[in-house]
């Protein structure tokens, strides 16, 4: 025989279970510009019915149902389309931090303009030009001299400022891993606390979305993959667990970052990127402080050409056999290389000729620090030069037989301009610039382009993900209503049920009064 007071249960049920419907719709309401946050649902499922099985349980000619409960509230997620965010943000990561340096560099260099290199050697071979027609003018050998300086300075500027774009990038390096330290950290910080309430039946929906929000993060930075390990005791079936996070490589088994509450700790090789001279260290990898006490060393060629960790070292500089590879090296080299080439060249040009006196020539360029050879950082022009106009060779004549209106060394400095030279492999001068400003070029429209084209996925991505996930306050208003309309309809029901015991308490055995 059911209870005469079923039906108030069975309401009751309904309301409390139509209320938390309505919790949880304010919850995500509250939370519609959260960042990261999942909407939530509240998952009905129906009571047992009336009556249980067993042995001694009555006969009936079916069950009676007796309501509904909360059985989980359940945040709306696709694991699938996590994943997809990851892989193009791990890529994007990769392709900002490249356009980021590259576009640095072509400030700098700032060509084709009226202040880069360029226009600088244009001047000097321009000046060459007018001292060889007039070699005994004083302005003209100081403007020769004075445009000399100008290459000199320009190529000075340019070797300091990509040096210290070079050194912020090796900053951005040890900022972003301990970056990653924290987010790891944290993540395994995340995973003790759910781990500590999911044993206990409830879903802990707002610790999920923290996490994922940290693991979003870390993809930007280096490439990841996850795992999840269910917990004990009552967890829900689709509790999601425990995190285990591994970093892909290349070669060689993924390693282990974060397990439980447990994470690893990343450090540079070298540790400190800047040696005793300040000058910037190349990287050779990353050593990773294992979780069980398993320490390893990631060599830099292992590592996925994707992530913003990958990029900045490929930018700031690898070690090498051949020495240190990478963005910046290899322009500081070219610049290098065509500085020496340059120096040297005009050098032994200017030492076959005269002076203005008749004495053989000197240096033209010299070098900073005695001893070094010509870098872009040390070329300058000779100190002697700049201060007496009247040493620069103009002139072939004999030494010790000065002739008046010989310019034909000014000459032969000026044809330099278009002289091919063994030391950048058969160019000039400045079709060796112009090719390595070329090729900075072309890389740079390629990544902007790469940069651009992953942007767009991963915005494709994000919009299908928020299409899924975000809070739609439409979508909540009509929630909102229905499980309003549904609250009332049990509080109805509780009423009708009352005016029927209503009826049998206070109007049954009363015939006859």
């Amino acid at each position: 025989m059911r209870s005469t007071f079923m039906g108030l249960e069975t309401n009751k049920r309904g309301l409390y279970t139509q209320q938390s419907a309505l919790y949880t719709t304010g919850h995500n309401i509250s939370n519609a510009n959260t960042d990261g946050y999942s909407r939530q649902r509240v998952n009905m499922q129906a009571t047992a019915g009336y009556p249980g099985v067993g042995l001694n349980s009555g006969t009936m000619p079916g069950f009676i149902g007796t309501g509904v409960e909360a059985g989980s509230i359940q945040r709306i997620r696709d694991s699938f389309v996590d994943h997809q965010f990851r892989q193009e943000a791990n890529k994007l990561g990769y392709w900002e931090s490249r356009s980021q340096a590259i576009s640095q560099m072509e400030d700098v260099l700032n060509e084709p303009s009226h202040y880069g290199l360029q226009k600088s050697l244009s001047q000097f071979w321009q000046s060459l030009q007018d001292l060889a027609v007039n070699p005994e003018n004083a302005g003209a050998r100081a403007v020769a001299i004075q445009n000399g300086v100008a290459v000199a300075e320009s190529f000075n500027y340019i070797h300091k400022s990509l040096t210290e774009i070079q050194t912020n990038l090796g900053t951005e390096i040890n900022v972003s891993t301990k970056d990653i330290n924290s987010l790891l950290q944290q993540i395994a910080e995340l995973n003790r606390q759910i781990t500590q309430v999911e044993p206990n039946g409830y879903m802990p929906n707002d610790l999920y979305d923290a996490r994922d929000v940290l693991l979003d993060e870390l993809s930007m930075y280096i490439p990841i993959e996850i795992a999840y390990e269910k917990s004990g005791g009552r967890a829900l079936a689709i509790a999601e667990g425990s995190v285990t996070v591994t970093l892909k490589l290349d070669e060689g088994d993924p390693v282990t970052l974060v397990a439980g509450n447990h994470s690893a700790t990343l450090t540079t090789q070298p540790t400190s990127l800047i040696d005793e001279d300040k000058n910037n260290r190349p990287i050779t990898g990353i050593h990773i402080a294992g979780i069980a006490g398993e320490d390893s060393t990631i060599q830099h060629s292992d590592l996925l050409d994707v992530g913003k960790m990958k990029s900045l070292m490929n930018s700031y500089g690898v070690a090498e056999e051949e020495g240190a590879t990478g963005l910046y090296p290899n322009m500081l080299t070219e610049l290098n290389r065509m500085a020496a080439a340059f120096a040297n060249q005009i050098n032994a040009i200017h030492m076959n000729g005269t002076d203005l006196n008749g004495n053989q020539g000197g240096y033209f360029f010299d070098v900073k620090v005695n001893g070094e050879s010509f870098t872009a950082a040390n070329i300058m022009v000779d100190a002697a030069l700049e201060n007496n106009t009247s040493l620069l060779a103009a002139s072939d004549s004999a030494p010790g037989n000065p002739e008046e209106g010989n310019g034909k060394n000014a000459q032969r400095l000026a044809d330099a301009q278009s002289r091919p030279l063994d030391s950048l492999g058969g160019s000039t001068i400045e079709t060796f610039y112009q090719s390595v400003i070329g090729e900075l070029g072309v890389e740079g429209l390629q990544v902007e382009k790469l940069k651009t084209n992953t942007g767009t996925l991963l915005g494709a991505v994000e919009h299908r993900r928020a299409s899924i996930s975000s809070v739609s306050l439409d979508e909540e208003m009509t929630d909102m209503i229905k499980f309003q309309q549904a609250y009332n309809a049990s509080a109805r029901m509780i009423t009708v049920i009352d005016e029927t015991l209503d009826k049998i308490i206070n109007g049954m055995g009363i015939v006859g009064r």
